[in-house]
């Protein structure tokens, strides 16, 4: 005999003999249906084996507990602590995520948020590709009126919920600290000024640099993503030019990684020929640096639960309720580069 493979409520409505909307009830602890009986259907639901159908259940309560998340990378640190805290507060909260990856590619970002919309999820929490300019699909999810949270990265677009990292006060501290180790020739490896973090990590950077009085050169403000390779182009940029500054303040810290490629490339030693400093770290991987490097440390299991939290608040408001952004601090850690 076949064993069927999917067990219904009918299957243990027959078992315990019972009508299918008492086992529905009784699996849905409604408060109808006696202490005994709940149990009773309950314990047979786990005998035969059965899985509740989301997707049916989605149909009747028009809710799905499950919120979409797009993020640009995963095999980056920053983001995979990120989506662990999504994926632990989720689960405090009975809710299930289901997890995409642009690759930094506007145009697979906006079909993964198309799939997640066609799967009904509760809401939406995406941290923007670096290609992302275009914000229609973002004006109809508005007016569509669908939960949405933006996390990390944002694009300027208003009515949404935003849970961000200080970038500017982070990028100002540690520019800030280059300044105060003595150096005076600062250059920025920047991301694209159309998301957020970095315009905000630029902004950091000019506001040291004018608070002490220093030159803010042009050639020195390099423009690029956010990638390893945008660090090595960048380095091998300046060092082209002839032209090298003292110290580079890196937008992320896969960008000082492509730096630190670079530099060794050209047979340059860090920190002895050149400095650098970091927004952002990697988990584990510092520490095999040689040297390790002084960074802005970013509050990732904040930055994933505080998202999850407004998300899930927005569903449970039906989206009546008003776009929050939340900043959260950042934090100076200082090993073995950029120090005196």
């Amino acid at each position: 005999m076949t064993k069927k493979f999917q067990i219904t409520l009918a299957d243990i409505a027959k078992k315990v003999n019972v009508s299918k909307v008492t086992v529905s009830k009784a699996l849905r602890g409604h408060p109808d249906i006696s202490s005994t009986t709940k149990e009773k259907i309950k314990q047979v639901a786990r005998e035969l084996g059965y899985i509740p159908n989301y997707m049916a259940r989605n149909l009747s309560s028009n809710s799905s507990r499950t919120i979409g998340v797009i993020v640009p990378k995963i095999a980056h640190s920053f983001f995979s602590n990120v989506i662990e805290a999504i994926y632990d507060s989720a689960f405090e909260q009975k809710y299930e995520i289901i997890l995409t990856v642009s690759q930094e590619n506007a145009e697979r970002e906006l079909q993964h948020i198309r799939s997640l919309l066609s799967m009904r999820v509760d809401g939406l929490i995406i941290s923007v590709s670096q290609q992302t300019k275009d914000d229609a699909i973002f004006q109809k999810i508005k007016k569509w009126g669908i939960p949405l949270t933006f996390m990390d990265r944002v694009i300027n677009i208003q009515g949404f919920n935003s849970v961000v990292a200080d970038d500017q006060g982070g990028a100002f501290s540690a520019v800030e600290q280059a300044i105060k180790v003595g150096y005076r020739k600062i250059a920025h490896f920047a991301g694209y000024t159309h998301i957020n973090i970095g315009k905000e990590r630029l902004l950091g950077y000019k506001s040291a640099m004018k608070k002490y009085g220093l030159t803010v050169r042009p050639e020195w403000i390099v423009n690029g993503g956010f990638s390893e390779e945008d660090g090595t182009k960048g380095f091998k940029t300046l060092y082209d030019s002839g032209n090298l500054p003292e110290v580079i303040f890196a937008v992320t810290f896969p960008v000082a990684l492509g730096v630190y490629r670079a530099a060794q490339h050209y047979g340059l030693t860090i920190p002895k020929d050149i400095d650098i400093i970091s927004f952002g770290n990697s988990g584990g991987l510092n520490q095999f640096l040689s040297p390790p490097m002084s960074y802005v440390e970013q509050p990732t299991i904040e930055l994933g639960r505080k998202a999850l939290e407004l998300t899930i608040e927005n569903v449970k408001q039906k989206n009546k309720s008003i776009p929050r952004t939340i900043t959260l601090p950042t934090r100076l850690v200082l090993c073995k580069t950029c120090v005196n």
